[in-house]
């Protein structure tokens, strides 16, 4: 049986690369590509892919909340591989609980790759058992935020908050995380509007006591 992939990266010489590895495999097939979230969304439904392969930064959004949203609206659902250039615990524990299949650093190997699209697409799953044991213990202590504003927030406006309560700049937080000075303009934006604050300086306090208590994770 054909394994049917889709693969979601904002890099088109990424997302080239890898459908060349895994078309060269008589049992993968690419069906899609998308180098945003609002594309990703759009097109995976019709398509219904068994596996989605999803970059966890984009400039749009971030793939845990694509891998969540596309295993909500499409029945049955593809399996998610997630794809990062740098290890972060907030993106795995969102990984985990949006019910990705697999979490994977962008160094692997082409090998390991392809074994690894064939792994879930069989059901099978990639996540390291210490780390789901972790999200299950945090779950279980119930070490959430409590502040239901701060738990609105993704993966991605929860750093990019931090990075604001350590005093960078727009600029410098798109440096540090690789993204448009627009797009990280964007994330403050709507960041501000869930936390319910009118300027970064009260997103900044309020991160400094949330580190103080140790809600935010």
């Amino acid at each position: 049986m054909t394994i049917s992939v889709f693969l979601l990266d904002d890099h088109e010489i990424v997302r080239r690369g890898i459908a060349q590895l895994l078309e060269g495999e008589d049992d993968i097939t690419v069906v899609g590509e998308a180098g945003s979230a609002a594309q990703a969304l759009a097109r995976i439904p019709a398509l219904r892919p068994d596996v989605a392969v999803l970059d966890v930064r984009l400039p749009d959004g971030d793939g845990v909340t694509v891998c969540r949203d596309i295993r909500s609206a499409v029945a049955p659902p593809p399996a998610c591989l997630m794809l990062t250039s740098y290890a972060d615990d907030e993106a795995l524990f969102g990984a985990i609980m949006a019910g990705a299949s697999g979490y994977l650093l962008k160094q692997v190997t082409g090998i390991d790759l392809v074994g690894a699209v064939r792994t879930i697409a069989a059901g099978g799953s990639l996540l390291d058992t210490k780390a789901t044991a972790a999200v299950l213990e945090r779950l279980r202590k119930g070490d959430e935020p409590a502040d239901p504003r701060y738990a609105s927030l993704s993966p991605q406006e929860r750093r990019i908050l931090h990075l604001i309560a350590d005093g960078l700049t727009n600029r410098q937080i798109g440096a540090e995380m690789f993204l448009a000075e627009k797009t990280v303009k964007n994330y403050v934006s709507s960041l501000l509007h869930k936390l319910g604050f009118a300027r970064r300086t009260e997103a900044a306090v309020y991160a400094a006591e949330l580190r103080k208590d140790g809600s935010a994770r």
